[in-house]
């Protein structure tokens, strides 16, 4: 680290760390911020009033979480580690910080208490289900620090490399913006890859919730094979979708008369923008009906 205020973050972490005899575990996505001014920097980004609750998730040793319990009304804090849980009970008594509720839980499996934002060093081994879980709740804004590539991938424009299942669930439901990246020395343990930080800012409804509903269910299914037909993807991951019968849905297909619908069924997935996911998932719907 360059600046005095980051190797005091760095010591501050290392000492706590041995003092417990604490080992990260890099495969659980155990890797701690430890530069402070890129701590202070998402502290920032998510615009603090004494009115927001906090949610944070992979809370550690509370490298975040202290910080924004001092600006938030209150902070949910989810670590699924119960020894590292118990240093941050430690920690916030010895600070005498008492807006915390901390869960000591896979939040993956837990349902979450009321909050209007979320501001979080993600453990990356989650980076997809729990952005998938976080778009079944009503939020203001979250920052959230992911791999650098999995935040490509949410951006990524249809075509590319980076089109994904991801990219196109997010077009419906947020706008994502790039803050900032995190070179891959901000961590203990160094990951091999830097990270960036993202900003979430959910959209208006553009579509029922009924509608998306369909439209997840189809997209899962037809990013199982993105670079297959459209036709052949579908009735490969059919029970994603309904449990019809595969000879059913063939002749389904088969019976289709808009021509529209049969020139999507030839296209390769990835070249589908979500709009024209949304449409296929509306037409199509009935026959995946038995």
């Amino acid at each position: 680290m360059t600046s005095e205020n980051s190797q005091s973050l760095s010591k501050v972490t290392k000492s706590i760390l041995n003092q417990n005899g604490i080992k990260l575990n890099k495969n659980l996505g155990q890797n701690y911020l430890i530069d402070k001014n890129k701590r202070d920097q998402i502290v920032g980004f998510g615009n603090i009033s004494k009115e927001d609750v906090i949610l944070e998730i992979g809370s550690g040793i509370g490298t975040l979480t202290i910080e924004l319990a001092k600006k938030a009304e209150r902070v949910i804090a989810i670590e699924q580690d119960t020894k590292i849980c118990e240093i941050l009970a430690r920690r916030l008594k010895e600070e005498k910080i008492d807006n915390v509720e901390l869960i000591n839980d896979d939040a993956l499996k837990v349902d979450f208490p009321p909050f209007n934002k979320i501001i979080s060093n993600l453990p990356y081994q989650i980076s997809s289900p729990i952005t998938f879980k976080f778009l079944d709740y009503d939020f203001d804004l979250a920052i959230l620090m992911y791999q650098k590539e999995f935040a490509d991938r949410m951006n990524g424009k249809v075509g590319t490399k980076d089109y994904s299942r991801l990219s196109a669930m997010l077009y419906f439901k947020c706008d994502v913006e790039k803050l900032t990246d995190v070179s891959c020395e901000s961590f203990i343990p160094k990951p091999q890859i830097d990270s960036t930080v993202v900003k979430l800012t959910p959209k208006e409804n553009k579509i029922s919730d009924d509608d998306f509903e369909t439209y997840s269910k189809f997209t899962k299914a037809l990013f199982q094979h993105r670079n297959k037909k459209i036709r052949n993807a579908l009735i490969d991951s059919r029970h994603i979708i309904s449990g019809i019968d595969k000879k059913v849905l063939k002749r389904n297909l088969n019976e289709i008369e808009d021509e529209r619908l049969i020139e999507y069924l030839k296209k390769r997935v990835v070249v589908l923008d979500p709009e024209e996911i949304l449409f296929i998932s509306r037409e199509l719907k009935p026959a995946f009906e038995e």
